[in-house]
């Protein structure tokens, strides 16, 4: 829910609701947040357009990467709180326990839970939604200068968005509260040092290095990966018996596909291995 630096809550001249633009890219989709003037600030139907690309890529097996960017000089300034409130009124009691786990929390969720390995990259502002989607990928490679920043507290609310599930478990409680109680603003060079992104580059080398990382990404056994990923999530709250017992299940699962036998014949005769996601 945190907004956007520049947005004034209450504005009476509500700012164009912006798009996400979906691309299919052969077996990568580029879904980019198209709201430039406002700093990509996720106005309520950009979410929604999020949640819908986001769930019709989950059962695309054609689909071997994601990556999400935004789109001009900023990756995402948050919820734009113009956008939420230009219909006026008081919302109802309950309004946001209502709405929000089907829009920025269903967002983080299916990012962070999709069999399907997701790139973002950051330049500029990273601010709290947009933040915590740039967390929720498995993979955030950053311009050295971009900002990470959690401004929750001083808008006078609680984080939300998966925000203290999400930097406890990347970066430890102390840098959690940093980031969180104190608002600390990190660079996209601190990051990295952090363990808080993959990666932190030379801003004028942001786009090549994402596209190197996807294409290895794309390239990989993609039913592994995706089940790789699903073992991490499941380990950080299982014990080390239940996450061996769940990465079986995953094994008996990779071992039928054809990237599997693949594998196989590549080390057997000594090639690189030319995985097609199957």
């Amino acid at each position: 829910m945190a907004d956007s630096p520049d947005s004034e809550p209450g504005s009476a001249d509500a700012p164009a609701a912006g798009t996400v633009t979906v691309l299919r890219d052969g077996a990568l989709l580029r879904l980019t947040l198209d709201r430039p003037d406002r700093r990509n600030s996720l106005s309520p139907p950009m979410t929604d357009a999020l949640v819908t690309a986001l769930t019709e890529a989950a059962s695309d097996d054609t689909l071997r990467a994601i990556h999400i960017r935004g789109a001009g000089d900023h990756f995402c300034a948050g919820s734009d709180w113009v956008a939420t409130n230009a219909g006026g009124g008081r919302p109802r009691t309950g309004d946001l326990v209502r709405r929000i786990p089907h829009a920025a929390h269903r967002v983080i969720e299916l990012i962070h839970t999709i069999q399907l390995p997701v790139v973002s990259s950051v330049r500029g502002w990273a601010v709290g939604l947009g933040c915590n989607l740039a967390l929720a990928a498995d993979f955030t490679v950053a311009a050295a200068d971009a900002v990470f920043w959690e401004p929750f507290l001083a808008r006078g609310f609680s984080p939300d968005s998966g925000a203290t599930w999400l930097l406890p478990r990347l970066v430890g409680l102390a840098r959690a509260r940093r980031m969180l109680l104190l608002g600390e603003q990190v660079s996209g060079t601190s990051a990295e040092q952090w363990g808080l992104i993959h990666q932190a580059v030379a801003p004028a080398e942001l786009d090549a290095a994402t596209d190197e990382l996807l294409g290895r990404l794309i390239e990989g056994p993609t039913v592994a990966i995706g089940l790789t990923k699903q073992g991490l999530n499941y380990g950080q709250q299982a014990s080390l018996p239940q996450a061996m017992t769940q990465e079986l299940f995953n094994l008996e699962l990779s071992c039928r596909t054809a990237d599997f036998k693949e594998g196989l014949a590549a080390f057997t005769q000594r090639r690189p291995p030319g995985f097609t996601g199957r």
